[in-house]
């Protein structure tokens, strides 16, 4: 009895786990550049007193999401960049740490750092991107910022500086809670030359609202469904007890 009761627990749970990370998936679907997460399954034993006969299904968000590329929609926003293909650009977090993103619609601070629309410092080659006074922008595929200075009608754009990018190896990467990617190793990203950019183009999220919708559904219903054998199998219990003190 009790071997049926742990394995409707632990599906209970885990499709309850599921249809979170789902919704989390689904709550993003417009948010530019995001990685859905994934969720990876395994078997662990019941600790405890007596021998280990007992196991049950753990369900966790994958340290590495779905690296799938979204779509390219075009803007014609001087700030948007989209990353064509693999690699990301690198930013700073709050915390003074480097991180990887692929939201390109940027942003210029008060301070005129160039930032991501959560605020956080674009790198460039020598740090935080820092961007006087303009009176045009362009951002070139490579990452060149070429601006043209106030007052400035002809002449070629001044290049000020250029967006850090790098493609680091899918194995070496994880998803912190912030939603930045970063490195296991926590070592600097190495700049590549290879990331291309697209400018007045932004990518769109990764995730398949519809597929997301479906899961979600099957998640309700599979916790139903634990639950309802879950009941079921009180009602067994309660059933026995009844018939041996019956008999006693």
């Amino acid at each position: 009895m009790d071997r049926v009761l742990f394995i409707a627990m632990s599906g209970a749970r885990e499709a309850l786990a599921n249809h979170g990370a789902q919704s989390h998936n689904l709550a993003n679907s417009q948010t530019t550049g995001f990685r859905a997460d994934l969720m990876a399954a395994k078997s662990l034993p019941v600790y405890g007193p007596g021998h280990e006969d007992r196991a049950y299904a753990q369900l966790r968000t994958a340290r590495i999401p779905d690296l799938t590329p979204g779509s390219l929609i075009s803007t014609g926003r001087e700030l948007d960049v989209a990353i064509e293909g693999e690699g990301f650009m690198v930013i700073q977090t709050r915390d003074g740490a480097e991180a990887l993103s692929r939201a390109g619609n940027l942003r210029i601070d008060t301070a005129g750092l160039l930032t991501d629309v959560s605020g956080r410092s674009i790198m460039g080659e020598s740090g935080p991107i820092a961007l006087p006074a303009f009176d045009a922008l362009e951002i070139g595929s490579d990452g060149t910022i070429s601006i043209r200075p106030p007052g400035q009608t002809e002449g070629p754009l001044a290049v000020v500086d250029r967006i850090l990018m790098a493609k680091p190896e899918p194995t070496n990467l994880y998803k912190a809670e912030d939603g930045t990617i970063r490195l296991r190793d926590g070592s600097p990203a190495v700049p590549d030359a290879s990331v291309t950019l697209v400018a007045g183009s932004l990518e769109t999220s990764n995730v398949n609202s519809i597929g997301s919708m479906v899961n979600m559904i099957e998640m309700q219903r599979q916790f139903e469904t634990h639950v309802r054998l879950m009941r079921t199998t009180e009602e067994n219990d309660q059933a026995a007890a009844r018939l041996l003190r019956l008999r006693g």
